[in-house]
C-alpha cells in the first residue's frame, strides 16, 4: 500500500467512527436498573462499553495524531526545499551577474564606507591569535579591528600583547549604548600602524562586550565577528558591497558561516578545505549548508530575513546606537538585535534592506564534543523561544511586513516546535503500532516523509551548494558529506531535539541564563595539530 492510500484509509476511518452510536450502545438502559441482579449485569456491560469507548477514543486519538505528525514532517521538508530552490534562484543569479562583477570596483569605488571589525573575546587563547591575524589581513579600503576582552581567565590577553607589542593608550570611554561592565584599559599596537585597538574590561557576557566595542567604534559599519572565526581575505569587500550600491536603504547585511574544524589555516587564512574527521563536525557542516547558507540565502530573496550570525554580520553603527545596541539579558543577542532592527523601523515607517550575501565566507570551529554541541543547541532553542515570546506581537501581524507574516510564524511552527514534534514522532509511532491505531504501511510512510525527505533535501543541498560554491575539491569529500547528511537522521536529529527541547523549559522556567565553557581547539596549520600555541 502506498503511503498516500495509508493517508486516505486513516481519514476514511475518522469519517466513519461512530462515537455516538459507541455511547448510545455502552449506556442502554443499565444505568438506571437498580440493585438487581439484572441490573448488576447491565451495568457490567454498561462499564465494558465505556472502556471500549475509552480504547476507541485512545486508538483514534492516536491515529489522528499520527496524521498531523506525517502532515507536519512533509510540510517542514517541504519548506527547506522551497527555501534551497529560492537559494538556487539567487546563485543563478549571481552567476550571471560574475562577468560584470569586480572586487577591484567594490575597493575602488568612493561609497565603500570604512568599516570597525568588533571581536569579543572570553578564554579564546587557543585561536585568538589566528583569528586577529585573519582580520588584518583582509582586503579592505579603510577599515580597524577592535578586540574587547571580557574578563578572560585564561592567556588570551598574553598571547595578543605578544604577537602585537601592545602598549597601554587610555581613551575616553564613549557611552552611546549604555554598558555594563567596566573598561579597565586600552591597548595598541607598539608600531603605531597597525589598526588594531585592545579593550580589557570586566565580564559581563557577549552582548555587552559588543556595545562596548560599537561604542569605541570609529567608523560608519560596525561588523561582528566571533573570537574563533577566520574571514577570507575579501569577505569583508564581499559582505560591505549592498552598503556601496544602496546606501540610503542597508541597514545590515550577513555573510556565509563554515566550519573550519580540520581545514589547513596559514597566517589566518584557510588555505584547503576538507571535511572534518570526527562525524559529529562532518554532521554540523551538512547543518550550516542547509540552514547557514541556503535557508539564509532563501529568506533574504524574498526579504524576510530573520538572522545574521553572529560569526559574520555588518551593520550602520548609527542604526544600532538608534535601537540601544544588544540585549545584554538575551541569550540570543544576534537574533533578538536583527528583529528588533526590523520591528523600530517599521515603526518608524523607514525604507530599509536587511542582506544576506552568499560568498563572503567566515570560517568558524564547531563543537567536537557532545557536551560542547549540547550547552550550544539549548542556548540556541532558549534564545529562540525567549526571542518570539519578546516579540509575540509580531507574530502573524500584518504591520511587521513579511517577517510578521511569514518568517515569525514559521519560526514559531518550524523550528520552535520542531523539536516537540520530532521526539512525539520518535515515541508515538511504536505505540500507535502496538496500539493497532495504525499500520505498518502507515508507519512507514510517516518514517519516509519524516527521515527520507529529509535526506532527499540534504542531498539537495549538497548539489546546490556544489554547483554555486565549489568548496570541498575532492569526491571522498563529496561522499563522507553525503554519508553525513544520511547520519544526521538517524540519532544526531533525535539529540538535537531533547537538546532543543530543554532549552524550551529553560525558557519557560526562567532559570539562570549560563553560557557554560565553550571549549576550543584552536586551527589547524599544516605539520602541527590543532591546539596550543600557534605563531
Amino acid at each position: 500500500m502506498s503511503a498516500a492510500a495509508a493517508v486516505a484509509d486513516l481519514l476514511a476511518g475518522l469519517g466513519a467512527l461512530d462515537v455516538p452510536g459507541v455511547l448510545d450502545g455502552a449506556a442502554g438502559t443499565g444505568w438506571s436498573a437498580g440493585g438487581t441482579p439484572a441490573g448488576a449485569a447491565r451495568a457490567g456491560q454498561s462499564a465494558g462499553g465505556v472502556l471500549e469507548v475509552i480504547r476507541e477514543g485512545v486508538r483514534w486519538t492516536l491515529m489522528l495524531i499520527s496524521a498531523l505528525v506525517l502532515v507536519y514532517s512533509v510540510a517542514i521538508n517541504t519548506s527547506y526545499l522551497l527555501l534551497i530552490f529560492l537559494a538556487t534562484w539567487d546563485a543563478v543569479h549571481n552567476h550571471r551577474r560574475l562577468p560584470f562583477f569586480s572586487q577591484e570596483d567594490v575597493y575602488a569605488n568612493p561609497l565603500t564606507p570604512p568599516v570597525s571589525v568588533i571581536m569579543p573575546a572570553y578564554n579564546e587563547e587557543a585561536g585568538i591569535a589566528e583569528a586577529v591575524r585573519s582580520m588584518l589581513s583582509m582586503r579592505y579600503p579603510t577599515f580597524e579591528v577592535i578586540v574587547v576582552d571580557d574578563g578572560s581567565k585564561d592567556g588570551t590577553f598574553e598571547r595578543l600583547r605578544e604577537e602585537h607589542n601592545l602598549v597601554e593608550l587610555p581613551r575616553v570611554v564613549p557611552d552611546d549604548i549604555p554598558m555594563r561592565g567596566t573598561v579597565l584599559s586600552t591597548h595598541v599596537p607598539a608600531n603605531g600602524s597597525t589598526p588594531l585597538l585592545v579593550i580589557r574590561k570586566t565580564n559581563s557576557g557577549r552582548a555587552d562586550a559588543l556595545n562596548v566595542g560599537i561604542n569605541f567604534a570609529r567608523h560608519p559599519l560596525v561588523c561582528m565577528v566571533d573570537a574563533d572565526s577566520l574571514l577570507d581575505p575579501s569577505a569583508l569587500l564581499l559582505v560591505a558591497k549592498p552598503f556601496a550600491d544602496d546606501p540610503l536603504n542597508v541597514v545590515a547585511t550577513g555573510g556565509v558561516v563554515r566550519i573550519v574544524n580540520d581545514c589547513d589555516v596559514v597566517g589566518g587564512r584557510v588555505t584547503r578545505v576538507r571535511m572534518p574527521r570526527r562525524w559529529l563536525v562532518r554532521i554540523q557542516v551538512m547543518e550550516y549548508l542547509r540552514a547557514f547558507l541556503l535557508g539564509r540565502t532563501g529568506w533574504s530573496r524574498i526579504g524576510g530575513l530573520l538572522i545574521i550570525s553572529g560569526a559574520f554580520g555588518l551593520f550602520r553603527r548609527e542604526v544600532l546606537v538608534e535601537v540601544g545596541g544588544l540585549d545584554p539579558d538575551s541569550i540570543g543577542e544576534d537574533a533578538e538585535l536583527v528583529t528588533r532592527l526590523h520591528r523600530y523601523l517599521r515603526e518608524c515607517r523607514r525604507a530599509y534592506r536587511i542582506v544576506f550575501v552568499s560568498e563572503p565566507v567566515s570560517w568558524t570551529e564547531a563543537p567536537s564534543s557532545t557536551a560542547v554541541l549540547a550547552r550550544q543547541r539549548r542556548r540556541w532553542s532558549r534564545g529562540l523561544a525567549e526571542l518570539l515570546w519578546k516579540h509575540r506581537s509580531m507574530i502573524a501581524n500584518p504591520r511587521y511586513g513579511r517577517i510578521g507574516v511569514l518568517t515569525l510564524p514559521y519560526f514559531v511552527l518550524f523550528e520552535l516546535l520542531a523539536p516537540v514534534v520530532n521526539l512525539g514522532g520518535v515515541a508515538l509511532v511504536p505505540i500507535a503500532l502496538w496500539a493497532g491505531a495504525i499500520n505498518v504501511d502507515f508507519a512507514l510512510a510517516l518514517l519516509l516523509a519524516s527521515y527520507g525527505y529529509a535526506v532527499l533535501v540534504g542531498f539537495v543541498a549538497l548539489a546546490v551548494e556544489e554547483y554555486a560554491f565549489r568548496r570541498y575539491s575532492s569526491w571522498r569529500d563529496l561522499g563522507v558529506a553525503a554519508a553525513a547528511s544520511i547520519a544526521e537522521n538517524f540519532g544526531y536529529r533525535q539529540f538535537n531535539a531533547w537538546w532543543g527541547l530543554q532549552g524550551i523549559f529553560a525558557a519557560l522556567r526562567r532559570t539562570k541564563q549560563v553560557w557554560g565553557v565553550m571549549t576550543r581547539e584552536g586551527f589547524s596549520t599544516p605539520g602541527r595539530p590543532a591546539g596550543g600555541k600557534k605563531g
